[in-house]
């Protein structure tokens, strides 16, 4: 049996895949281009992969085909109802990154919360050696104590921030798009009060209908100055343009680790926002410590032998 990965670097150069040679011949491709699909997976039986695009037109010229695993959770990548009319499972993974993706809400939360930035780079610049005295307070930082943590998404990722955002003494409140989530430990509110109420608004939700383009300029407009903005959910549900304006005119700080394109795209306006001191922005990476990149193979290999009924 052949197996095929096509876009291994999108798992990191760290990650064992030999788990997967258990079940076949293996190969891995470090990418694959829309016009290299079909050549790469020739007659494999199961295919991984992260974001490469497995359309009706492949999966029909790739007739061997029995497997699609998606090393993630999102299957917005392949043709679901087309593979059910053929035949071919697919299979996602879920829970592996919670922990990951909460822990990075919390280190972009604290860099821009506690003016990492400027305090490193003054140490760093040698002005700290010049100083007079044994401290140097000029840009004010708050505590998440007492403050309120708005949540949009309220599911496993979101329940696993509202539980650390609690131990840090934090009001939580949520808001719920789809309206299916229900948590009796925290206050459930609409947009408009998430937006008004909240020092700091974290997103956990997916991009859908329902949720693709919610934060647009009338919501950022109702945050209050100085409040914090996180992303941690899916590009597209926060209008980047507006984002601009509201970190540059109204005050907003914002941690994002996903945009609505990706990768970024050149020129893109929050590269030139007049107050990068209040922006933060990471690739993508949220998901993917090392132990969840781990904990994803092995879900992956557990998903292969479920197909062959191992």
């Amino acid at each position: 049996m052949k197996i095929v990965l096509l876009d291994a670097k999108t798992l990191g150069d760290d990650v064992d895949l030999s788990v997967f040679k258990q079940f076949g011949t293996f190969e891995a491709f470090d990418t694959t281009s829309p016009e290299q699909c079909v050549e790469h997976i020739g007659d494999a039986k199961i295919i991984l992969t992260n974001k490469v695009v497995i359309s009706k037109k492949i999966m029909d010229e790739c007739p061997n085909l029995g497997l699609i695993c998606v090393t993630a959770t999102g299957m917005n990548n392949v043709d679901l109802e087309y593979a059910k009319s053929k035949g071919i499972t697919v299979k996602n993974v879920a829970g592996y990154s919670t922990a990951s993706v909460a822990q990075t809400t919390f280190t972009l939360a604290l860099y821009l919360i506690g003016q990492s930035a400027y305090y490193d780079h003054y140490v760093k610049s040698g002005e700290w050696v010049k100083s007079q005295i044994f401290t140097h307070i000029d840009r004010p930082f708050s505590e998440i104590k007492d403050k309120t943590w708005g949540i949009i998404g309220l599911g496993t990722i979101g329940k696993e921030v509202a539980k650390i955002a609690s131990a840090f003494g934090a009001k939580v409140i949520y808001f719920s798009a789809s309206g299916a989530n229900n948590d009796r430990h925290y206050e459930k509110v609409s947009l408009e009060q998430i937006m008004t109420q909240s020092d700091i608004v974290s997103i956990h939700a997916p991009l859908n209908d329902k949720t693709k383009g919610l934060i647009g300029e009338e919501q950022l407009h109702l945050m209050k100055q100085g409040a914090l903005l996180l992303n941690l959910g899916r590009g597209g549900i926060v209008d980047e343009d507006a984002l601009v304006k509201a970190i540059d005119v109204h005050g907003i700080y914002a941690g994002f680790d996903v945009l609505a394109i990706e990768p970024m795209q050149a020129n893109h306006p929050l590269l030139h926002v007049k107050h990068p001191e209040r922006l933060c922005i990471t690739p993508h990476v949220a998901w993917a410590s090392k132990e969840a990149r781990a904990e994803l193979v092995r879900l992956v290999g557990e998903n292969i032998k479920d197909f062959l009924g191992q």
